[in-house]
């Protein structure tokens, strides 16, 4: 019997709910409130810019039926009803933080709210700095709307003289200037305006050459479709084919008009026309501040309570000082975990490998690396002292095209051999090979991760690092890089999972097994973590699995778009999202198989792209001190009730009852996990 699905970009919205309600909890710090708002804001974006972009697409084709079910029309107006009412909670959510903030004696005022001496700093501040970087844009009737750029929050301007009005618009520098401007305060309270209050503020010293009886200003904000169009023209350098793809973004589809609700409807609909919106695109009124993305950044202002308490990264307890990485990792397998463990024992690592006279050779592959990316510096650094370097660079991390364009340009003029991507493949896989002259022989490391090389995600994603010299795993590491190295020849993989050669032929089959052991009266255990699980064949086999008697537990954090509860009463799968401090990021698969248990870390999710369409690796873990490590790992996720939301049905997003239970927040008695076992090992 086939499960019942759910659309993928609902189960979305439910996920980017959960966040938005640790914005409105007492339990999380005042200022980290106002941080999760951005966050909302900042994932609401890129929704709009991807998945909704992608299912307006399918709707102007005419596609029918979404591969989970439903029409995408259908699909665009319940996300439009769903988004409405998150907005209305999000500005009543803010409200409330802006009361708290005051009883701290911190003020977000507007234009209007100044006093005699703040007024007089925000006139200096705009005639120094915001003026010579504003440049106002005169509409007119019968001349085109400019390019306006999704990235940006625009100030549209009202200039009313008998009944009659002339517009104009102006693009808030927020690329150059910080949003946030605190004023100079005489007590102990702290006053901040917005950037684009400053230039409100400031109107007249604007368009002081205009005649106009009343002038007055609306803060909008617009979204495009980001996906790129790639056409498979073999003739055509793939860089310029991306790059030119980057550039087409900028001028593509607009998907999203958010507005001040206080816009006049006239006005509104001269920049909608303008624009060229239609009657069923998604057009939104909400307050006076749009791009809240920002709000991640606000500035560090008030006592230490209103932020969360600052964690020291636990040093791993098989790192040891005067040691070097390889010869750890030689005596036994290592896993980290970010950011408990700081992500710079990685940095650590690609220096000391890039300066060892018998390291001969590095292998990497990059999806999003940081800016300044100190991972780039230290390969760099490894090819000038005469290591032979490979990095595998994938072009189409979305909103990173560029980034990654740049780093191959700057590799390529160190000597390092730049592999970038595969045509019709996504490498999103997370991969580092190193090897050795040790003796006689060459000795290969492997690391193997879950999340990105990248040092600034790291102190805020949840991710694995394993690092091991099994050679059955470096041998295969090595045959995935000769993969993108040697015509993307297909060879067999007998112990990593790797897409879209084996992955999903052998989870299936692992789902089996443990089908075979419940019907045989076994125990049979399927424990699943990962980002999102939408794909139709892992859901049906799953739910299989519970109707056959498998224990199923599912920890995912974003996109589900599986029923947990059948109709008839036979399937009641728990399942839990786990919303907290750090964005989980990891993916690790438990199988029990009959007590010899299988378990896998991952850069793959339960997604049909994932396993069908890009280049993707789950590791096996062998060592067994670090198999109950990411049991232990799970189970205390599993248990915490603090952060942990029901994935039900409905998706109510209930948190985890405590009852008679001690509080569990999962994230930090993991960290007394790692630090308690440290402390044993010394």
């Amino acid at each position: 019997m086939s499960a019942t699905f759910r659309s993928k970009e609902i189960s979305w919205l439910s996920f980017n709910e959960r966040v938005l309600q640790e914005a409105s909890r007492q339990e999380v710090p005042l200022i980290e409130r106002l941080k999760f708002l951005g966050i909302y804001s900042n994932n609401l974006d890129e929704f709009f810019r991807v998945r909704v972009a992608i299912l307006r697409r399918l709707a102007m084709v005419g596609q029918l039926t979404l591969a989970e079910g439903g029409n995408p029309r259908e699909v665009l107006s319940q996300i439009e009803e769903i988004v409405i009412e998150h907005s209305t909670r999000f500005e009543e959510i803010y409200n409330q933080i802006l009361k708290e903030l005051a009883e701290e004696n911190i003020f977000i005022v507007n234009e209007n709210q100044l006093t005699p001496e703040q007024g007089e700093f925000v006139t200096h501040f705009f005639k120094r700095e915001v003026r010579p970087r504003i440049m106002p844009i005169i509409l007119k009737k019968g001349h085109k709307m400019p390019l306006l750029s999704d990235d940006a929050i625009y100030l549209a301007v009202d200039m009313a003289k008998n009944k009659k009005s002339e517009y104009a618009l102006i693009e808030v520098p927020t690329d150059s200037l910080p949003r946030f401007v605190i004023i100079p305060s005489n007590d102990d309270k702290t006053y901040i305006i917005l950037l684009e209050d400053v230039i409100r503020y400031e109107l007249d010293d604007t368009f002081y050459m205009f005649s106009y009886h009343k002038i007055s200003s609306y803060i909008f904000k617009l979204t495009r479709d980001a996906e790129l169009d790639l056409d498979d023209d073999v003739a055509e350098s793939y860089v310029k084919l991306v790059a030119k793809s980057i550039v087409k973004r900028g001028n593509s589809a607009l998907v999203r008009f958010v507005h001040e609700k206080e816009m006049p409807e006239n006005f509104l609909t001269f920049l909608l026309n303008k624009l060229g919106f239609k009657k069923d695109d998604v057009v939104i009124g909400g307050s006076r501040i749009h791009n809240f993305k920002d709000f991640m950044g606000f500035p560090m202002v008030g006592d230490e309570h209103l932020y969360y308490k600052p964690v020291s990264p636990v040093r791993h307890k098989k790192i040891v000082h005067g040691q070097t990485y390889l010869s750890s990792i030689s005596k036994s397998d290592i896993l980290f975990h970010f950011p408990y463990h700081s992500f710079f024992h990685f940095i650590d690592l690609l220096r000391e490998v890039s300066i060892d006279p018998k390291v001969t050779e590095i292998k990497i592959t990059g999806y999003r690396m940081a800016r300044n990316s100190h991972v780039i510096n230290a390969l760099i650094n490894a090819a000038r002292n005469g290591k032979k370097v490979t990095v595998v660079l994938e072009l189409r991390a979305r909103f990173n095209e560029q980034d990654n364009i740049e780093y191959g340009n700057m590799l390529g003029k160190e000597n390092v051999k730049v592999i970038l991507g595969v045509p019709g493949l996504k490498v999103h896989s997370k991969l580092c090979l190193i090897t050795r002259k040790e003796e006689k022989d060459s000795k290969k490391y492997a690391l193997i991760g879950t999340g990105n090389f990248n040092e600034m995600t790291s102190k805020v994603f949840s991710d694995q690092l394993l690092c091991t010299t099994d050679p059955n795993i470096t041998r295969e590491v090595t045959r995935i890089f000769d993969f993108f190295d040697r015509n993307y020849k297909i060879t067999r993989f007998q112990h990593l999972l790797v897409s879209p050669f084996t992955m999903r032929k052998k989870i299936v089959a692992m789902i089996k097994q443990e089908i075979i052991n419940a019907k045989a009266g076994r125990e049979a255990r399927i424990y699943l973590k990962c980002n999102n699980m939408v794909d139709v064949e892992i859901i049906n086999k799953i739910e299989e699995a519970a109707r056959s008697g498998v224990e199923v537990r599912l920890n995912v954090r974003g996109m589900f778009s599986m029923y947990t509860s059948s109709a008839d009463g036979k399937v009641n799968i728990p399942a839990i999202g786990l919303i907290d401090r750090y964005l989980e990021h990891s993916r690790l698969f438990i199988f029990h198989n009959g007590g010899d248990e299988k378990i896998y870390i991952s850069s793959s999710d339960f997604m049909t792209r994932n396993l069908d369409r890009r280049v993707e690796v789950a590791t096996p873990i062998y060592d067994p001190e670090i198999k109950k490590e990411l049991i232990d790992f799970f189970n205390l996720q599993w248990h915490d009730n603090t952060a942990a939301r029901i994935l039900d049905n409905d998706l109510n997003n209930v948190i985890k009852s405590q009852g008679e239970n001690a509080p569990v927040k999962s994230q930090l008695v993991f960290y007394d996990y790692l630090r308690d076992r440290n402390a044993r090992q010394d």
